[in-house]
């Protein structure tokens, strides 16, 4: 089964509809699937009455937003329930959060000579949640770095100015989100938050503690040692796997729909609960 548990929208950072989004999935040979926007359900909302291809099915997902250690972490919630109230405030925390932040952002940017950043952001979000990519295009566009890339490595990405945490609630408070609507608590791309294994292991410890349920194994294309190192992980603290492309656009093949590597033998696949 060609299982991805890792997508984005434009109702979040991604660049296509969420059924734009679908179809693309159903190319790509995908059998069942969770779009998983940033800290909003909007995207799935919106199509998961409509969708009728019984070749894909559609599981209701979100990646929220939170802190551990003062680290931005990002945790998936797979097969939650959508109109849990619980949730749903949870949501909107989250969603106040994104646009505190957003306006932080633009208010650095600013100081630094780049004005107008948030106006810019906001209209190019729309009715989506207004992310650190939105802001990258905006220096793209007005000549203030080459690329996206320059962008993040300069003044988004880790440890700079654009990076701002403050607004985000701990991982214990969104695990809580989750497992209340019925969801399980997916940890997202552990090797992106470049830890030591030691600092990796006190997290999956705290999220193991703290009613997290999987570990993704595999994001995108990755290497196979990267794999067996996560998949070790997740048997040792006794969790289950998941994985997922992290897709966001196209052009981008190490994301692309459908084509995250499969799950080691020794793993304990999510989606057995939803069969």
């Amino acid at each position: 089964m060609n299982v991805d548990f890792h997508s984005h929208t434009t109702a979040s950072d991604g660049a296509l509809s969420p059924m734009d989004l679908l179809l693309r999935a159903k190319e790509q040979g995908v059998d069942l699937m969770a779009i998983t926007d940033h800290d909003t359900v909007d995207g799935y909302r919106s199509v998961c009455d409509r969708w009728q291809d019984s070749s894909l099915r559609l599981i209701a997902g979100v990646e929220l937003s939170c802190l551990w250690s003062r680290r931005l972490i990002h945790v998936v919630g797979i097969n939650i329930g959508i109109d849990n109230p619980e949730l749903q405030a949870g949501l909107e925390f989250l969603q106040q959060a994104r646009l505190e932040r957003a306006r932080l952002i633009g208010e650095k940017l600013a100081r630094l000579g780049f004005e107008g950043g948030y106006a810019y952001a906001a209209q190019l979000a729309g009715k989506g949640q207004i992310g650190r990519p939105h802001f990258a295009k905006f220096l793209v566009e007005h000549g203030h770095v080459s690329s996206e890339a320059e962008a993040f490595k300069r003044y988004l990405g880790a440890g700079k100015i654009g990076d701002v945490k403050s607004s985000w609630p701990e991982m214990a408070r969104v695990i809580q989100w989750i497992t209340a609507s019925g969801g399980v608590a997916v940890l997202a791309h552990p090797l992106h938050y470049k830890m030591t294994a030691t600092k990796l292991r006190a997290l999956l410890t705290d999220f193991k503690a703290q009613g997290g349920g999987a570990v993704e194994v595999v994001s995108g294309k990755q290497a196979k040692d990267r794999t067996q190192y996560l998949a070790q992980l997740a048997e040792q603290f006794e969790l289950m796997a998941s994985k997922g492309s992290d897709f966001h656009r196209p052009g981008m093949p190490w994301n692309e729909l459908g084509q995250a590597g499969e799950l080691p033998g020794n793993c304990q696949p999510i989606w057995a609960l939803f069969q």
